[in-house]
């Protein structure tokens, strides 16, 4: 990064990206701050809001460079909103953060900014991008154990990272808001952001939200024996390994739900060892770059992550079923709790991302 460049940063308001900007623009390059408008509706998780398209701007005034909004409203409905309540619908665990980065900050926002002639685009998210032995960049965890987000950009292909810059995959968060006192930011001291940005816990969470898009259904609560044991409010409400809010009375032996069945109106429900798994498959998967499934597919140890802050699970077996690896199976080291389908598994070769997809209903 020795050469200056026109940059494009995400700003959305919190610290990290602000920060970003900062670091970006202290190192000589041409810095353009912009601020996605992708919600309208009510958000009370400090993301999408109006506040953060006011605190976005106002460091970008303190920085003294551009600030740009670029409305993406009707995307973020199509790609993740819509999704999102589908999925409900079908009994299935979504990711909208996940997919907020696959279509738009990575995908709609790459295609703006070459438009517009910027090479690169910025984000605060906390991981970096580093360079295999043949110079191929991958993502990388980032330094913060407690804040890395490689997880999430597990779907960036090393084309789109060519054009990808993460400011501040080096530094702890501690460091972030240090960096951003010394220079006396607005949001130097607000909180993270929390949860699903459209979904506004002030206004019913997410049972209101996906209420007033889609009927919600009474659903049976039956054991892995076929049993009734209960009912429950609402079957598309209900998450694989979810324990409270089953509604089932307390015998001293917690139960858990195993699968869900909205077309049946049944959730299963059993015990944690019921929950175990020697492996999964999943599905849409998307590899780095093609050395990347070679490397799976030559039989190179790799580790999983099932969770945005989960630890690294040993994975013994790898099976690609198809030319294109889109389909991949995992074999763990040990059981391991069922993933809930619609959720993401992400491989890594040590620190770095090999790519990742989402979990097959079984």
């Amino acid at each position: 990064m020795s050469d200056r460049m026109q940059v494009l940063v995400a700003m959305s308001g919190g610290v990290d990206s602000s920060v970003a900007a900062a670091m970006l623009r202290d190192e000589g390059h041409d810095v353009v701050g912009v601020t996605l408008k992708l919600w309208g509706g009510e958000s009370d998780s400090g993301c999408c809001s109006v506040s953060d398209v006011d605190d976005a701007r106002r460091v970008a005034q303190q920085l003294d460079i551009e600030h740009l909004v670029f409305n993406f409203g009707d995307d973020f409905m199509a790609d993740v909103v819509g999704p999102y309540v589908a999925d409900h619908a079908a009994g299935l665990t979504p990711n909208p953060c996940i997919e907020c980065n696959r279509h738009l900050k990575f995908d709609r926002l790459l295609v703006r900014a070459e438009a517009l002639g910027f090479d690169a685009v910025a984000t605060g998210h906390h991981a970096r991008i580093t360079r295999t032995s043949s110079g191929a960049p991958r993502v990388t965890r980032g330094v913060d154990p407690a804040k890395d987000q490689s997880y999430v950009l597990h779907m960036l292909t090393a084309e789109q990272l060519s054009r990808v810059l993460l400011p501040i995959g080096g530094l702890t968060k501690a460091d972030v808001r240090v960096r951003a006192e010394q220079l006396s930011l607005r949001t130097a001291g607000k909180p993270d952001s929390q949860d699903v940005c459209f979904i506004s816990h002030a206004g019913g969470g997410r049972s209101r939200f996906l209420g007033d898009r889609i009927e919600l259904r009474p659903g049976r609560l039956v054991s892995s024996a076929g049993v009734e044991v209960g009912t429950v409010e609402s079957v598309q409400l209900v998450t694989i390994g979810q324990r409270r809010g089953l509604g089932l009375a307390g015998d001293g032996s917690p139960r858990y739900a195993l699968d869900v069945d909205v077309a049946a109106g049944t959730v299963t429900v059993g015990h944690a060892d019921e929950l175990l798994v020697a492996g999964e498959s999943i599905g849409a998967f998307t590899w780095v770059d093609a050395n990347a499934l070679e490397q799976v597919r030559s039989g190179c140890a790799v580790t999983a992550q099932v969770s945005a802050h989960g630890d690294p699970l040993e994975v013994t077996t790898v099976q690609v079923s198809d030319q294109e690896g889109s389909i991949v199976s995992v074999q763990w080291g040990e059981r391991q709790r069922r993933i809930a389908p619609g959720q993401s598994i992400v491989l890594f070769d040590g620190e770095q991302v090999l790519g990742g997809g989402i979990v097959f209903r079984r």
